[in-house]
């Protein structure tokens, strides 16, 4: 929540004030403290929200009123019985507000504020604060900053979902700024167990609050003669040398700088083809040390610094994004530069920040463009991460369980262009055998002029009812996507546009779509309950009324018009209720996806929801949405860079997340074989590449499968080329054979993936987990940014690199780890190579483990009474607790669940499978249990019906010898 006007309590003492002239005064409050400093801010507001977690408000005005906050949910303690805090003078300066488990001091000369443990050991520290005033829309607002603990060792993760591969983030600059790729989420923990969430809806950053800017604005350049000025920049065509002339800067960042930038000697930059362009020349700093840096590009960008190439990158032309990177100058001295560029329709642009003073460069500092206030919660999780995700999960909202259909494969691809071509897909697996839980139908389903209308292409999707029915009769589920974009001549549009609920900016301005001629569009307004309710009631008898499961609610950042530039994009996205569009840049997802999760909950009270947003912020979890990465591109790095984001988001608190296998986009050499459509109306050039380019494809999208079958969701998506098991591997192919075994293994993990899955519920638990989550104590483990938990037990290690059949893996301090495929026991603590032909990814379980193993299904619930195996990993003590429910319905809401609790003694060899606790609806009484010790040496890949005892189980406890 966010404050209104603060009251004070009727029942608290009068205002307390220190005893020196000038002094500031602090009051007690129904649910915290009020404080009037002498300087800084004009009143601090300190409420108790939980027994670990304090909220903090710094104004500009005494009793300003703040709107109400969109992340929070949670209300503030009462101050009653097990609720109570202590507010208490310290000295003359300071007074402190004392929770159970935090404490928090505040200055009342200047406001500063110092957080403190149970214990009462310092850990968050406030070292900077700014409030600048600004004006937005022509309204007050302030671009605030404040800054903790300057020159911390602590290292720091989440943030949402990022791109460049980064995990420790201290020391780090991250834009929270919503894009296809990115998802901003303004939380952060760290590896000594506190979190800061920080409520602001404006563009933000964690790091550096100074904007990039271009090399010019910081740097001197010169170009490749050496005279002053800027860079110089070749043109080519057909390798031909055509025009060579200076620039100021490397920008052509949006479509705009492309049109104004553009050399006119060229012609229209749409319709260039075979052009390169060269920059060569120096960079040069007064200022000493290591310099952050930004390559901003889509299409073939090489980048050499000195001689030595540090970045060749590809995306495609119309999704451009910032690739990071360090370079350390010393003052005064050269550096070289030479980025070549291949532009087939994308844009390039380089930025640059000077460096910080090394206490401020690493610290934990959050900076907004746009405030009423700084805003933001602390929380203590004491002894762990998991904690703080509690924390941040009470603030902002529990997970929904998911359904359990939800975790087996989702088969997609941009697009299915008739309802046959989906139908024929699900007929192919279920004869091949091969297990699929969800089939997708991606966008464009709709008459070509009625985005947003509801409608079904007649011709392609004659019957969408029966579409529904056919994939429920083969024992799947379909999602359906859905957008915030209409057409401007649809009826839901101007119904809409009549009542206010839609932006207009868009239209107004002319601009078209992609789609065949293209169109004037935009997207509704979702920040007030009317725009929410009315388009729910819009789509219902169209789309919600056919029976589909699931919602994949699209371009949710949103994209309004893309690669526009930013001060022209803020004014397609509002005004809202909150004002202009920049107060509200980052939250759309998730008012965009509260309105139609509550809408379907009241729809289909028993049914359990399953939303797929492609932006996210804080507290969308509680809107039973999972989340995944964007439009991605078929390149190795990019399968990198999707480790370290899956890894950040869930330690962000949103704990289902997926990735498009494969990715989305690829290059046109990867464009073999049986090719479907793409996107923005583009040529899609089809069997153009080599030997090797399809080697490499295939290779790329196996590796890709493998990394999916452990993430939380497992999802094969993108567009051109089809993605199908039957369609992109070939019949008897190692490929086929690998793709198989891991779908199936899926399913055999079952078990344990739903267990697992259902403590982000029931316990506030995490999927995807970093290293640092279970091993704080191992410093190794803090930066590595290409492994990380699935659960507690499984150590994942995927393969980035095209041809490698080995990978490093460190094996965390603490435990043992077994090898999934050949049983061998690596210690802990150390790095080793793992062997990983190209039909295995290398695997480890922790020794102590109990992993529930289940057969072969073609859906999750195919065999609900088959028996389970309960692989135990000796050489540790170990403990797994059974979740079992229905899978579809929000009976767990009503407890209705079962646990089993399984352990393992290592001493004495005993495996104790507990007694049953709880039940529900079609529970399975009586089963088949079978244990299964892994020793060193032993597979576990190898047998998967092996076991060494079995037991029938009837609910009561049972205890099994080694």
């Amino acid at each position: 929540m966010q404050f209104k006007a603060i009251v004070p309590a009727a029942s608290c003492l009068a205002v307390l004030i220190s005893g020196h002239a000038m002094a500031g005064t602090f009051e007690k409050t129904a649910t915290g403290v009020v404080v009037k400093p002498d300087s800084g801010a004009k009143e601090v507001r300190l409420e108790v929200m939980n027994d670990n977690i304090i909220h903090v408000v710094k104004t500009d005005q005494a009793g300003k009123e703040l709107t109400p906050s969109l992340m929070t949910i949670a209300t503030p303690v009462s101050g009653k019985g097990g609720e109570k805090f202590e507010v208490t003078a310290q000295g003359k300066d300071k007074v402190t507000l004392k929770a159970k488990k935090i404490s928090v001091a505040v200055s009342l000369a200047t406001g500063q504020v110092q957080f403190f443990n149970a214990a009462g050991k310092a850990f968050l520290t406030q070292a900077a604060e700014n409030m600048t005033p600004v004006e937005v829309g022509g309204k007050p607002f302030m671009a605030v900053t404040q800054g903790f603990n300057h020159g911390t060792k602590d290292a720091y993760y989440g943030l949402g979902q990022h791109q460049n591969g980064q995990m420790n983030l201290n020391g780090e600059d991250v834009l929270l700024m919503q894009h296809n790729m990115v998802i901003a989420v303004p939380f952060v923990v760290s590896d000594k167990n506190y979190g800061v969430l920080w409520d602001n809806n404006s563009i933000s950053r964690f790091g550096d609050p100074k904007p990039y800017g271009f090399l010019s604005r910081d740097l001197k350049l010169a170009d490749a003669d050496g005279k002053a000025g800027g860079l110089t920049a070749r043109y080519y065509v057909d390798d031909k040398l055509v025009l060579t002339r200076q620039e100021k800067d490397i920008d052509y960042q949006y479509l705009k700088d492309v049109a104004d930038n553009w050399p006119k000697e060229l012609g229209d930059p749409k319709k260039a083809v075979g052009v390169k362009v060269v920059w060569d020349g120096t960079l040069t700093s007064d200022k000493p040390g290591v310099h952050k840096m930004q390559l901003y590009s889509s299409d073939y960008a090489k980048l050499d610094i000195d001689g030595k190439q540090i970045m060749d990158v590809w995306r495609q032309g119309w999704n451009p994004w910032y690739h990071n990177f360090e370079l350390k100058f010393e003052a005064n001295k050269p550096v070289k530069l030479h980025l070549e560029w291949k532009p087939s329709g994308g844009m390039i642009a380089m930025t640059h920040n000077d460096p910080l003073p090394a206490p401020e460069r690493h610290s934990l500092t959050f900076s907004s463009e746009v405030a009423q206030s700084i805003n933001y919660y602390v929380i203590n999780g004491e002894t762990s991460i998991d904690k703080v995700i509690a924390g941040y999960r009470h603030l902002t909202g529990e997970a929904p369980m998911m359904p359990k259909w939800s975790y087996g494969l989702w088969q997609s691809r941009q697009r299915y262009e008739t309802q046959e071509q989906l139908l024929g897909v699900l007929r192919e697996y279920r004869k091949q055998g091969w297990p699929v839980d969800n089939m997708v139908q991606d966008w464009f389903y709709w008459p070509q002029d009625g985005w947003g209308s509801h409608d079904f292409d007649k011709v392609r999707f004659p019957n969408p009812k029966g579409l529904v029915d056919e994939v429920h009769k083969n024992n799947a589920r379909v999602m359906i996507s859905i957008w915030g974009k209409f057409y401007e001549n649809t009826k839901n549009y101007q119904e809409l546009n009549k009542a206010g609920y839609m932006w207009t900016k868009n239209v107004e301005n002319g601009d078209l779509d992609w789609v065949g001629p293209g169109y004037k569009n935009s997207h509704y307004d979702p920040y007030t309950k009317g725009a929410q309710d009315m388009y729910f009631r819009q789509m219902k008898p169209k789309l919600v009324d056919l029976g589909f499961d699931a919602w994949w609610m699209d371009n949710t950042e949103p994209d309004v018009l893309s690669n526009t530039r930013l001060e022209d994009f803020k004014k397609l996205i509002g005004p809202t209720v909150y004002g202009a569009g920049e107060v509200t840049f980052n939250p759309y997802s998730l008012v965009h996806t509260e309105g139609f999760y509550n809408h379907l909950i009241k729809d289909q009270p028993q049914k359990r929801q399953f939303i797929l947003s492609r932006s996210g912020f804080a507290g969308i979890q509680r809107n039973g949405t999972a989340l995944w990465s964007g439009d991605t591109v078929g390149r190795w790095n990019n399968l990198y860079d999707q480790i370290s984001a899956g890894v950040q988001i869930s330690m962000s608190g949103i704990p289902n997340w997926t990735h498009d296998i494969g990715g989305y986009a690829q290059e046109v050499r990867f464009q073999t074989g049986d090719v479907g459509s793409a996107q923005e109306n583009r040529v899609v050039a089809a069997n153009q590449g080599t030997p090797e380019d399809l080697k490499e494809w295939r290779e790329l999208n196996l590796r890709w499968w493998q990394f999916g079958a452990f993430s939380p969701l497992f999802r094969s998506h993108g567009e051109v080329v089809k993605r199908e098991i039957h369609i992109i591997s070939p019949e008897g192919s190692p490929m086929r054979e690998s793709m198989v075994w891991y779908d199936k293994l899926r399913y055999r993990l079952m078990p344990y993936i739903y267990s697992t899955a259902a403590t982000t519920h029931h316990e506030s638990g995490t999927i995807m987990r970093g290293l640092v989550m279970d091993f704080p104590e191992d410093d190794a483990v803090k930066n590595i940014a290409d492994q990380y938990l699935f659960g507690h037990s499984f150590l994942v290690a995927p393969v980035y690199e095209y041809g490698a059949r080995e990978r490093s893996v460190y094996m965390p301090k603490g435990a043992d780890w077994y090898d999934f495929y050949t049983g061998e026991l690596h210690k802990g603590g150390t790095r080793v190579a793992i062997k990983a032909p190209e039909t295995r990814m290398p695997l480890l379980v922790k020794a102590g483990a109990i992993i529930p193993v289940g057969p072969v299904t073609q859906y999750v619930d195919e065999k609900p009474d088959a028996p389970i195996t309960f692989n135990v990993y000796v050489g540790a003590d170990g403990t797994f607790s059974l979740y079992e429910d229905d899978g579809v319905s929000n009976g767990y809401l009503r407890k209705e669940f079962s646990r089993i609790p399984v352990t393992y003694n290592d001493k004495t060899g005993n495996v104790t499978i507990g007694a049953r606790a709880g039940s529900y609806k079609g529970m399975v009484a009586k089963r088949e249990f079978r244990v299964r010790f892994i020793k060193p040496g032993v597979s576990s890949s190898d047998n998967f019906d092996a076991s060494d005892k079995v037991v029938a189980y009837e609910g009561k406890a049972v205890t099994i010898k080694r």
